[in-house]
């Protein structure tokens, strides 16, 4: 396939989910042979650590209506030479405005269920799932300009025996300990108050092994969280372990892991990444998890915004372990079939080429 390419732009701050899928995309693009080039705010977290090996500029990109980001972003594009520019979340798509007869075409891929107006000036759109994409067309969007491409897992990253002694020791995790692991950005709809409050209904051991929670991610409600765990008498099992660059660590000491979105989750990549590290998966049946997970066979499903369901997922679980065995090798084969970083990397070479040859 021509190696046509791309330039992606992003407009955040702050790592989150979409960042975290920006840098793992276009490192896995550049793997396969197609050539990427990325534009950051400048000062970002992803801008400082996070695009290593990647042609990258960085622009202010104030504010959505700023006149002059606008014109930044449009000087840049006209000295690339990708015909496919993909902008990501609201603030770089609205300030990415094509001139019409440069021969480009603007890929808006959308994460989330946004308001769709910022978004109507693309020429293309992608959505992560199928109720996404549907979502839009629904919206307005012209159902011929819509695709549904899913992301991709990334393989799960061998741990040294030397890493998992000293995270091991960091945490101070005893041989008998029980570890569940969350990972997400700190905000509501991640779901964690619901979690934390599942966590205290749960007992302190199950099989003779003492039951600690790790929780990955930072946010806003980090405080308000760690409140409600010393409210409810458990903060001492508790490890608030703040953004992991390198996350392989705990998912590899992780005996379970635990997603409890509420319902306006769009994919939830911490799924994949479960079912990548050979994980047993309990999650909440938020929309994205509605779409790819299959309750009792690669996850054990219970309803969003439900603590009591979710301590009882999490306790059934933990004490089948032929259950868990049989979820992690369905989970392992859903990987291969379904969220391969190959597959998913050839769809958007297809879809770019598609798009060029219709300019």
């Amino acid at each position: 396939m021509h190696a046509m390419k791309s330039l992606h732009i992003i407009g955040s701050k702050e790592m989150g989910g979409a960042e975290r899928w920006f840098a793992r995309f276009l490192a896995a693009m550049q793997r396969h042979g197609a050539p990427v080039a990325a534009v950051v705010r400048r000062g970002s977290d992803l801008a400082r650590r996070h695009l290593d090996g990647l042609p990258v500029d960085q622009l202010p990109l104030r504010t959505v209506w700023d006149p002059l980001s606008r014109y930044e972003v449009a000087q840049l594009i006209a000295r690339s030479d990708a015909p496919i520019v993909q902008t990501y979340m609201g603030r770089a798509t609205r300030l990415t405005h094509l001139a019409p007869g440069r021969g480009k075409v603007h890929v808006s891929r959308l994460g989330g269920y946004y308001r769709l107006p910022p978004f109507a000036h693309a020429h293309a759109w992608v959505g992560n799932t199928r109720g996404l994409c549907d979502w839009m067309i629904r919206g307005g969007l012209p159902a011929d300009r819509v695709f549904h491409i899913t992301n991709f897992a990334d393989p799960a990253r061998p741990a040294t025996a030397t890493e998992l002694d000293a995270l091991r020791r960091q945490i101070a995790l005893r041989a008998d300990d029980c570890l569940l692991l969350t990972a997400g950005r700190l905000i509501d709809v991640k779901g964690q108050r619901y979690l934390v409050d599942a966590f205290a209904r749960l007992p302190q051991e199950i099989g003779g092994r003492r039951l600690r929670l790790a929780v990955l991610g930072d946010g806003p409600l980090r405080e308000q969280l760690e409140q409600q765990a010393r409210q409810l008498g458990v903060a001492d099992r508790i490890l608030w372990a703040g953004w992991q660059h390198d996350p392989a660590p705990w998912f590899h000491l992780a005996d379970m892991v635990v997603f409890p979105s509420r319902d306006a989750e769009t994919l939830g990549n911490v799924i994949l990444e479960a079912w990548a590290y050979g994980k047993p998966l309990v999650a909440t049946a938020f929309r994205g998890a509605r779409e790819i997970a299959r309750h009792q066979d690669d996850a054990w499903v219970v309803p969003c915004d439900d603590a009591a369901a979710l301590a009882a997922g999490i306790e059934q679980l933990l004490r089948d372990p032929a259950l868990q065995t049989r979820m992690v090798e369905r989970g392992l084969a859903r990987i291969r079939q379904d969220f391969s970083e190959a597959g998913v990397v050839a769809q958007y070479r297809a879809l770019y080429a598609q798009l060029a040859d219709r300019r």
